[in-house]
């Protein structure tokens, strides 16, 4: 009698054993099904990226007389630097066709960053989580704000990316936290249909998360000069400063901003002057 009553106290716990034993393997597999799906988008995601910046080297030369002429008078001011301009032929028809936000193109040697630029008309952050195809999710897209134009006209033009674990989107920025590596790539190229520009690295650091546009108006000659002041004062193991570079209040300056693993509040920034315009 006694271990037909200690049997029967153990049958509810084993159906209940049994059901949470089949309620978290059903958890599992939703999990790993969303990790796939994820991992399927943003290899889709990446594969894009990958078949724009191909059609970028492979294309026949679609340089406009803008460009040319653009080329031509600039020309002096590079080859006095010892400048030599990567030449990528972009078609911006097929890029505004795969994507009609798209509005330039960034390049940086030796690093991945080789990827459209691309700006919401109306949503500050939208391709901090879509894709260039709209779909939601990682990696999403290099990208400005609002509150910067698309002409590389405004005083501190800043671009966002996501730190990805592979390297791609502006992972590969944290390539310059080595000073070795800042000194020998210290170039970043814009290409945009009518003009490539070229700009000078001469700070990475780690920096706090504000929002750089709204706390330094560096249309204001006093931020401006706090934002530099801020940037090359900077004092850590990972953060470089390039002091032969002469950075002025009217110049225009290049923010290149992602996130730093396990700092939530930090950010790396890159930041770079343009010389050719």
């Amino acid at each position: 009698m006694r271990n037909k009553g200690q049997n029967r106290k153990k049958e509810p716990s084993r159906r209940l054993y049994t059901i949470l034993a089949i309620i978290f393997g059903v958890i599992l597999v939703i999990c790993l099904v969303m990790m796939v799906r994820d991992y399927l988008k943003q290899r889709k995601a990446e594969a894009q990226f990958n078949a724009l910046a191909v059609m970028g080297e492979e294309s026949e030369s679609v340089a406009t007389e803008a460009i040319e002429a653009q080329q031509s008078t600039e020309t002096d001011v590079l080859v006095q630097l010892g400048i030599e301009v990567p030449e990528k032929n972009l078609d911006w028809d097929v890029l505004t066709e795969e994507n009609e936000d798209i509005y330039a193109w960034i390049y940086i040697p030796n690093t991945q960053v080789d990827y459209p630029i691309l700006q919401h008309p109306t949503e500050n952050d939208y391709y901090l989580s879509h894709n260039l195809d709209g779909s939601s999710g990682y990696p999403g897209c290099i990208y400005t704000q609002l509150l910067n134009g698309k002409e590389f006209r405004d005083a501190n033009t800043v671009l966002y990316g996501h730190n990805m674990k592979n390297g791609t989107m502006f992972g590969s920025l944290h390539e310059y936290e080595d000073n070795t590596f800042f000194e020998e790539n210290p170039y970043v190229y814009i290409y945009t249909p009518d003009k490539v520009l070229v700009y000078e690295i001469f700070a990475a650091c780690t920096f706090s998360d504000a929002h750089l546009l709204y706390t330094y108006d560096c249309t204001k000659e006093e931020k401006f000069r706090e934002y530099v002041d801020d940037l090359t004062g900077v004092r850590d193991m990972n953060s470089h400063v390039r002091s032969d570079v002469d950075v002025s209040y009217g110049d225009f300056i290049l923010t290149m901003s992602t996130c730093i693993r396990n700092q939530p509040t930090q950010r790396w920034l890159v930041t770079a002057v343009l010389l050719n315009d």
